[in-house]
């Protein structure tokens, strides 16, 4: 949920542009939720400043959000041809998303925005196109650098440009602030081309088919993934809407020159098993994705069977393990094959280790090291070798915290509000707005509903009626739970003194508390409760 604000200029004055505008993906305990976004209150107070957003490439957790958020901003927008060309494809493919203009730039060139002088320098990652942005200004040169590894082999694109990030560095850096993802592994990132030459071999001794399952962005894999099916003798077949959507762009912007034609999945039943290689989405365990719906055997077109090989090349996002190994024992229990990375080399990390990490800092000479993108230990980790690396400040910064970097030493100046809001549906909002807190204690503990009548003289004209949702149906005696219910409803309601009763707000937190009581007595948990009261 990538999204950084730099500003220049005292604060009564100050013009702000942001780099990235990312989303993350909602897991269980927040039920309903399709995507979570970045609180962008601060922005939308400081619009009249915002000079634009500059995308560093098109990731979910660096561009995902901008279909959201930018109606609410409504600001210059810069990315590089592919990046623009998916949030096109992502566009067309959400009635009612906005249209964005965007203009272009390429690895290499030099823009101005407002103050602040970009430019855009090729690195490595695993999608086309990233780059890193050396963001000059009147105070010292910051480099930006997005995310980024040193393969000196990619899969498609040129190498991480060496010699320009060695020419700024030797025209002095004033600050780096850097990917931290893989900043607690040693060594070196494996390249590209080497998940190339193994897929290859794994794919030309299977004896059944092969299913691989990727991050549908990673264009080099899904490259070598078709290279490898045609150097075997076998046809790729391409399952999953965002699959088809990168391959899409990608092909029209020609990095997939020399790819023979994919498959159609209406196709399926024609492929040999020992000619078919599957190219699918569902690698982080999503419930919707093609591979969970194969795993349950609920496709409409496609099934797997005993032999076959499913390849994760891919790694697991934190959060996502348990989705992930229920979709591999479903396929497991049907005799299905399982690889991935710890068995073979068929992913790696688009981010730069420790080694890189080191080479990066020699490149570029930084005054200032500011670790970012990453979760706290990463960041914890990468100030600490940052500090061995003999820079001279080193400034451990968290979300919302606002760092001056010049003039005089860096340090933390202010913090701004920062924060989760959520796309729900059609609409966004925050937790409360969005009533997620009360689905998550319905998921819990489910929801009660109670009908209450009362006569002209107080009394109740007829026995409560209680409804239960997501709640047990009898309690350890074999009782019937409503019935629990109705019988702590009424004596509630009947303990109440009459003259009291006239007071509808104390007769339906009465029931609501005795509903609440009675079922933490017989099931140990507290519902949601709704009371409505009728008079007659």
């Amino acid at each position: 949920m990538n999204l950084a604000l730099y500003g220049f200029g005292p604060p009564h004055q100050r013009q702000w542009l942001a780099i990235d505008c990312g989303v993350s993906f909602a897991g269980p305990e927040f039920p309903g939720v399709e995507l979570v976004l970045p609180d962008i209150s601060f922005l939308e107070a400081e619009r009249a400043n915002l000079l634009g957003i500059v995308i560093t490439h098109a990731h979910e957790d660096h561009y995902g959000a901008l279909l959201s958020l930018w109606p609410r901003l409504k600001v210059p927008v810069w990315a590089t041809p592919f990046t623009a060309g998916m949030l096109q494809s992502k566009r067309e493919g959400e009635p009612g998303a906005p249209k964005i203009p965007v203009t272009i730039f390429r690895a290499g060139d030099r823009f101005d925005v407002g103050p602040f002088s970009l430019e855009a320098i090729n690195v490595t990652h695993s999608i086309p196109e990233p780059v890193s942005l050396a963001i000059r200004t009147p105070l010292g040169t910051v480099l930006h650098t997005g995310d980024w590894k040193i393969d000196h082999h990619p899969a498609l694109g040129e190498p991480t440009d060496e010699a320009r990030l060695r020419q700024i560095g030797e025209e002095g850096v004033l600050a780096l602030v850097c990917d931290s993802t893989n900043a607690m592994r040693e060594g070196v990132s494996p390249s590209e081309s080497e998940v190339g030459a193994s897929l290859t071999e794994i794919i030309r001794q299977a004896p059944g088919r092969v299913a691989i399952t990727t991050f549908s962005s990673n264009v080099g894999r899904v490259r070598a993934v078709a290279l490898a099916a045609a150097a075997a003798g076998r046809q790729t077949l391409i399952m999953g809407r965002s699959m088809r959507r990168v391959v899409d762009v990608a092909g029209e912007l020609g990095y997939l020159e020399g790819v023979p034609p994919f498959v159609d999945e209406s196709e399926f039943g024609y492929l040999p098993r020992d000619k078919a290689v599957i190219l699918l989405t569902g690698s982080q365990g999503e419930p919707r994705a093609a591979l969970a719906r194969i795993a349950r055997d609920d496709h409409p077109q496609i099934a797997f069977s005993k032999g076959d090989l499913v390849i994760f090349s891919s790694r697991t996002i934190p959060g996502n393990e348990r989705g992930i190994i229920d979709i591999q024992n479903m396929l497991i229990g049907r005799g299905i094959d399982i690889l991935e990375d710890r068995d073979a080399l068929v992913h790696v990390s688009g981010h730069p280790r420790r080694a890189e990490l080191r080479q990066m800092y020699e490149w570029i000479k930084p005054r200032i090291a500011v670790p970012v993108h990453g979760e706290s230990a990463h960041l914890r980790a990468h100030a600490e070798l940052a500090k061995t690396l003999g820079v001279g400040q080193v400034v451990e910064i968290r979300d919302g915290r606002m760092l001056k970097l010049a003039p005089g030493a860096a340090e933390v100046v202010d913090e701004v509000p920062v924060g989760r809001i959520y796309r729900d549906g059609m609409l966004i909002g925050n937790e409360e707005e969005m009533g997620i807190a009360e689905r998550r204690r319905f998921s819990y503990a489910g929801h009660a509903t109670v009908l209450l009548q009362l006569a002209a003289n107080n009394e109740l004209a007829d026995d409560p009626d209680v409804v239960c949702v997501g709640m047990p149906r009898t309690d350890a005696q074999g009782e019937d739970f409503e019935e629990l219910l109705i019988d702590a409803v009424a004596g509630a309601i009947e303990s109440i003194p009459r003259q009291r009763r006239k007071d509808d707000d104390v007769v339906r937190e009465a029931a609501r508390r005795a509903v609440r009581a009675a079922a933490n007595s017989a099931w140990g948990k507290k519902p949601l409760v709704t009371v409505f009261l009728a008079r007659s």
